[in-house]
């Protein structure tokens, strides 16, 4: 299974330096508007008048902030609904009965033991049992491949649970192949746990939260399904089938089903420090890793389970980079090819050994 299932190693409880703790600590401060609206006034108060240019320039620097911050703001709130005045109730963790994919082991078991600790009924559907002492954790042996297997299982988790109100897709494979070194039973397993056990997953439980019109879906992406990488085609095209997929639902859900409440986040991660990919080569210089930081998998799971209480439909991307990996399609070809050799993305899977579960 993939880097979102595989046994995870937490890493150290403080966060390293890097480009993502530089951006989120300047968001909320150089660049915050509650900080920026305290500029002009600090010069003001220091004898500057309009239109003095220090007065100017701040005014101006705290006017764009804001502008910003309003922007992404009320573009989430449009996308999804809100209110100016009043966000949404506090999600009730409660009354939720959570279906989780490759939750076994990795990402996916952090998750699950995370949320099983807010008295949410958890459900892993997995081909490996997950070890756990937490009661209301609910293993079922699925490969959720096979649209038959996610059928029957479905039906015994509704009339034994309740009908689930969340879907995390979690589960995922990697051979690490060269195109012609990958036999069919390869591609068959890449793009049948990757992309088709969603489709399966969706028609099994996302009737009654159409329905119900509420409800959540995680889809758990990766920065490989927006760029080509060798000796991992079969893994992308997977992940960028996933992405269209997503995007797809999201339409559907809003202008078909007339479903806006059944929420979507599609989570689109680089590298995870997990065993499934130890054996990955990256560059280890100390430039390369404050720029192109490899995540954690708790920070993964904090930013599942974040979304889960926003109740927000949204796309996360982790790490910072992520974020402008998509305009590497518009820029010119030597551009795309430069940032291809930089990230060294070609070899990275040159000495690459499959984990086995």
């Amino acid at each position: 299974m993939d880097d979102h299932e595989q046994s995870y190693e937490t890493g150290p409880i403080f966060d390293a330096l890097d480009i993502d703790l530089v951006v989120k600590v300047l968001s909320h401060t150089a660049f915050s508007p509650f900080f920026t609206f305290f500029i002009p006034v600090f010069y003001y108060f220091q004898g500057a008048r309009w239109p003095d240019s220090v007065i100017v320039l701040s005014a101006g620097f705290c006017a764009a902030t804001s502008l910003f911050w309003f922007v992404k703001w009320y573009s989430r709130l449009f996308r999804n609904q809100g209110s100016l005045l009043f966000g949404p109730g506090p999600f009730d963790w409660g009354e939720q009965i959570v279906v989780i994919t490759g939750g076994s082991s990795g990402i996916g078991e952090l998750i699950a033991n995370t949320l099983a600790v807010r008295n949410v009924t958890v459900v892993v559907l997995d081909v490996n049992p997950i070890v756990t002492e937490n009661y209301n954790i609910t293993y079922y042996k699925c490969d959720v491949s096979q649209w038959e297997e996610v059928e029957a299982i479905s039906k015994q988790i509704v009339e034994e649970l309740g009908h689930p109100t969340v879907l995390i897709n979690n589960a995922g494979v990697v051979q690490g192949k060269l195109l012609l070194d990958l036999t069919p039973e390869d591609i068959q397993q890449t793009l049948s746990v990757n992309t088709l056990a969603h489709f399966w997953t969706l028609k099994a439980f996302l009737p009654e939260m159409i329905k119900n019109k509420t409800g959540h879906i995680i889809n758990m992406s990766s920065v490989a399904g927006m760029v080509g990488m060798a000796k991992m085609i079969d893994y992308n095209a997977s992940k960028a089938a996933l992405i269209s997929l997503h995007e797809s639902l999201r339409y559907e859900l809003d202008h078909q089903y007339n479903a806006p409440g059944v929420r979507t986040t599609l989570l689109i991660a680089g590298h995870i420090l997990t065993p499934l990919f130890s054996t990955v080569r990256l560059s280890q210089s100390r430039l390369y890793k404050f720029f192109v930081p490899s995540l954690a998998p708790i920070t993964i799971a904090k930013a599942v389970i974040a979304a889960l209480d926003e109740q927000h439909s949204r796309v996360i991307y982790l790490p910072f980079y992520a974020h402008f990996v998509p305009y590497l399609w518009v820029m010119p070809s030597f551009i795309r090819d430069f940032a291809q050799w930089l990230s060294g993305c070609d070899y990275a899977m040159d000495d690459f050994v499959k984990v086995s579960v």
